[in-house]
């Protein structure tokens, strides 16, 4: 059991580690459109980013896909500019499709670029894990740690929109465009020092 909780920390504190902020820029991507009200939204967004991550975490950490880490390594900063880009036309974008289909296409992306996040995940879990074969608990237990980690950051960044909406009477459009182009702005920095072509 003490394995299972050093795994569970070692999760928690890789996605919570100020030094790998790509993938805390993503979480926060991902909630830039919404108002703590919108907190159903968000767990269901959270969610199929969770399910996303964890087959490739689990796949990878198994040895059962191979892949080139240095294009995970651009990839993830690519998502991250992808999700800000949705964010920056979610208001016309609403006009257009109704919120629900909005919401589907949205938590199918999320889900998807989850499956690149999963990959860049597993690359310090099997550093971790070496040649141990027996490795179900320790996945288990990193991967709720992630989880924790992950709702960490969603409860800061969703805290923050309030204060700032709520607080300071901040319209949400501007709200969005304003913290969207900062994560977009880091995430392209990341992914020319990163480049892979």
């Amino acid at each position: 059991m003490s394995e299972f909780f050093i795994y569970l920390q070692l999760g928690y504190q890789h996605i919570t580690d100020i030094n790998g902020y790509d993938h805390i820029l993503f979480v926060v991507a991902l909630c830039a459109i919404y108002r703590i009200t919108d907190w159903k939204k968000i767990l269901y967004l959270v969610t199929a980013f969770t399910i996303g991550h964890s087959i490739t975490l689990a796949l990878a950490a198994l040895e059962l896909i191979d892949y080139s880490t240095d294009l995970i390594e651009f990839l993830i900063p690519i998502t991250i500019i992808l999700t800000c880009i949705s964010n920056f036309f979610h208001r016309s974008t609403e006009s257009v499709l109704d919120p629900e289909e909005f919401s589907r296409v949205r938590y199918f992306f999320a889900m998807m670029f989850g499956l690149i996040h999963g990959m860049g995940f597993s690359n310090y879990l099997k550093s971790l894990l070496g040649k141990n074969e027996n490795i179900v608990v320790q996945l288990l237990a990193f991967n709720i740690g992630l989880e924790f980690g992950q709702l960490l950051i969603v409860a800061v960044a969703i805290t923050l929109s309030f204060l700032v909406l709520d607080g300071f009477k901040m319209k949400k459009h501007s709200w969005n465009l304003i913290l969207s182009a900062f994560v977009a702005g880091v995430a392209f920095k990341l992914m020319t020092e990163k480049w892979y072509f």
